[in-house]
């Protein structure tokens, strides 16, 4: 076996060589900071080191759960997830769909050109437009005056927070997000759409015979990892978005872990745990996603 596994290194040396930066990025940054979750179950303290540290067990994870912040943190952090999983993933695969209707090769390129840029432009940019066009003076609230609504700094208001973070969001990534699903339906065999055409189904019918069909395995692979980091969401753009206003609908695990351990504190056991829990979290979203996705469409991961 050895053996065999040097011939092959060999041989296809090139392409272990590509591998190789993906190998040590994961190995760097995902596998060896493994180690440090230790600190969850301990006191730790920087003078005593990791192992120096005494062991306090499930003491930070108590802590966190009979805290006032527990039930907001978590609801906060469902909730956006949800609300970002139930309109910001279909909306790619509808932009798609549609970009594959489209005839007119000139017209769909200037259209995937204008769903594209968003993506490429800094978050740090993104939000400081969203604060410039949705204070009281901004764009966004001249237009809801014009239209009768009432002049407002709508993030800060708490009631608006989620809203305008979901559909920056869309509006974010709706084009680059569409990329996989353009290319999953150019693999589509022709002759299916030339069969319907023939069964005499027009256009709406063969969207719904062929092409979305034709995507389901990669929308329920997709789908899979969506599920498996519900609880994962970038803690940048709700920290750039954010403030004490806010908070209550606002604030998510991610957000309230980098709070507790560098801005307000440095207790970074109790940190450790929180990011610990919301991991297990997801290992477990992950597990019954794949579980589910097997059973019902037989599309999975593993």
């Amino acid at each position: 076996m050895v053996r065999t596994l040097a011939k092959d290194l060999v041989k296809n040396k090139a392409i272990y060589f590509m591998v190789l930066p993906v190998v040590l990025y994961y190995f760097i940054f995902k596998y060896l900071p493994m180690y440090g979750s230790i600190i969850a179950f301990k006191e730790y303290s920087i003078p005593k080191g990791v192992w120096g540290s005494p062991w306090v067990g499930l003491e930070n994870f108590k802590d966190f759960y009979e805290s006032i912040y527990f039930w907001r943190v978590l609801r906060n952090t469902l909730l956006l997830s949800f609300y970002q999983l139930a309109f910001g993933f279909p909306a790619p695969i509808l932009l798609a769909i549609l970009l594959n209707e489209i005839r007119v090769k000139l017209f769909k390129n200037v259209i995937q050109t204008i769903t594209y840029l968003p993506h490429f432009i800094s978050l740090v940019v993104i939000c400081g437009l969203l604060l410039d066009f949705t204070n009281r003076d901004g764009v966004i609230s001249t237009l809801i005056e014009f239209f009768g609504g009432e002049r407002s700094t709508l993030l800060g208001d708490a009631a608006n927070f989620r809203s305008v973070y979901v559909i920056s969001g869309i509006w974010q990534e709706l084009g680059w997000s569409s990329i996989i699903f353009l290319a999953a339906l150019s693999g589509i065999n022709p002759e299916l759409y030339e069969a319907a055409r023939v069964d005499g189904a027009g256009r709406f019918r063969q969207m719904w015979s062929v092409t979305l069909p034709g995507l389901i395995p990669i929308i329920m692979i997709l789908l899979i990892l969506k599920i498996g980091g519900l609880m994962d969401i970038g803690f940048e753009k709700v920290i750039l978005l954010y403030n004490p206003n806010t908070y209550e609908t606002a604030d998510i695990i991610s957000s309230f872990v980098y709070r507790k351990g560098l801005s307000e504190g440095q207790d970074y056991s109790f940190t450790s745990a929180v990011g610990l829990f919301q991991s297990v979290i997801n290992f477990i979203l992950l597990i019954s996603a794949n579980w589910f996705s097997r059973r019902v469409s037989g599309s999975r991961l593993w």
